[in-house]
């Protein structure tokens, strides 16, 4: 009964300093090229047994296929135990303290995509092992940190290419909003009236948008506004108009013929497949981060 005190000090101590990835910010500029620097290393064919006897629980919904596989293939290929569930299973009566609080006698680490990024933070909060966030309504961290390993790998300084992100104010534009506020990366939205996001600075007009853009990224229209978005799709035509040397990395899944023209898509601009063949090994490396 004495060491009971302690095992709750301690365990305070734990969650105090655990290392979660809710947000870009979370990481900081200094995280993100330490999840480059992993990255780097796991494509050489380093940490192969990191996660040897550990075990990540995932909360994915039958739906998502890049992010899921990549994170359960990521746990195994290093050595450790992936356990799945849906993440309606967070969704009860249940305090998510004292899910936290079960979770850690067991689990090393928590992969969650859930609607809500409250209950990541509360989770969070409360947990004694890493969570990481792998999507929300709110922003989607592990697609652009993809993204930009991929960027750092081709361009001689991707911080100094200018980002044109065509979509909503929805959890993709967020996210790419965070990474420019963190890196300071020159960052504008093109989108139609009424659907801008905060602190960013738009061009409502998408060919003199185009005129100064390095990197486009996309978003997929949203399904009740899709008239709203027409004038806005990227097409071949439309790429031409960039700076020289532009690429086009629209977010999975997109629509060929909504967002995305099909020419656009069987063109040199088009990135998207390349860039996420990089996604395996920087899901590893959020991983490797977060666990220390």
């Amino acid at each position: 009964a004495e060491e009971c005190p302690f095992g709750t000090f301690f365990r305070i101590l734990e969650v105090v300093n655990v290392k979660h990835l809710i947000r870009l910010s979370d990481f900081g500029e200094k995280g993100i090229y330490e999840v480059f620097r992993l990255a780097d290393e796991l494509r050489a064919g380093k940490h192969r047994e990191a996660l040897q006897g550990k075990t990540a629980v995932l909360f994915f919904p039958s739906a998502s296929l890049r992010t899921r596989v990549t994170f359960e293939k990521g746990v195994a290929a290093l050595g450790g135990q992936p356990i799945l569930f849906p993440p309606e299973t967070l969704d009860k009566k249940e305090d998510l303290k004292d899910v936290a609080g079960y979770l850690a006698n067991w689990a090393d680490l928590l992969v969650i995509r859930h609607r809500d990024i409250r209950l990541l933070e509360r989770l969070a909060a409360n947990s004694a092992c890493p969570v990481v966030n792998a999507m929300t309504d709110e922003n989607h961290p592990c697609e652009i940190l993809s993204d930009l390993y991929a960027l750092s790998r081709i361009r001689q300084d991707f911080r100094r290419d200018h980002y044109l992100f065509f979509g909503e104010a929805g959890n993709i534009g967020q996210s790419w909003k965070e990474a420019a506020d963190v890196l300071g990366l020159s960052f504008v939205q093109c989108c139609p009236q009424g659907f801008e996001m905060e602190g960013v600075k738009v061009c409502h007009d998408p060919d003199e948008a185009m005129a100064d853009a390095d990197i486009v990224c996309t978003d997929a229209w949203p399904k009740e506004h899709k008239e709203a978005f027409r004038k806005f799709q990227i097409t071949k035509q439309r790429m031409e108009l960039a700076r020289p040397g532009a690429l086009l990395n629209p977010c999975p899944p997109f629509t060929r013929g909504e967002e995305v023209s099909e020419d656009v898509i069987d063109s040199a601009f088009f990135a998207g497949y390349s860039f996420k063949s990089c996604l395996l090994e920087v899901q590893q490396a959020i991983m490797l981060s977060c666990r220390g």
